[in-house]
């Protein structure tokens, strides 16, 4: 198999997953790529998400602070999540539940430089927040014990 089906067949396993959520939005975060690991994170169809901005996900305290900073990407091309920090913010699911991810981001650019977007690769951290969560609790109970 040459360098590039290789690559091929291997970006198709990646985006393809359902592990995690792999999402791609265009410049005005419009949502052009939902994969099966955003299916099952946020629990919308890739129906339901193609053509949806990415406010079907953040929850409506978070939005001002993430489009101020999705504006700033497009402009910049640059952010520090894309360098491998990782962010940690809460979602929504589409049962209006709450969901804690940590992810990166990719920016997309066109030919000429500019940016057309960004993928983001999430993960669901929502047992790791909540367990970190019980046992800052109970260290807090204990501590108020003496």
């Amino acid at each position: 198999m040459n360098d590039e089906a290789e690559r091929e067949r291997l970006g198709r396993a990646l985006l393809g997953t359902e592990s995690d959520a792999i999402i791609h939005a265009d410049r005005a975060g419009i949502i052009r790529f939902w994969n099966p690991g955003a299916e099952r994170v946020f629990g919308f169809t890739a129906a339901e998400a193609l053509g949806r901005t990415l406010d079907i996900i953040i929850p409506e305290p978070q939005r001002a602070r993430h489009w101020a900073g999705f504006r700033q990407v497009m402009e910049t091309g640059e952010s520090r999540y894309g360098r491998g920090d990782l962010l940690a913010v809460p979602g929504l699911r589409k049962d209006g539940s709450r969901v804690s991810l940590e992810f990166t981001i990719v920016p997309v650019h066109a030919a000429n430089g500019g940016m057309e977007g960004m993928i983001a690769v999430l993960r669901d951290v929502t047992g790791r927040f909540e367990a970190t969560r019980a046992l800052r609790r109970e260290l807090a109970a204990l501590k108020a014990r003496g």
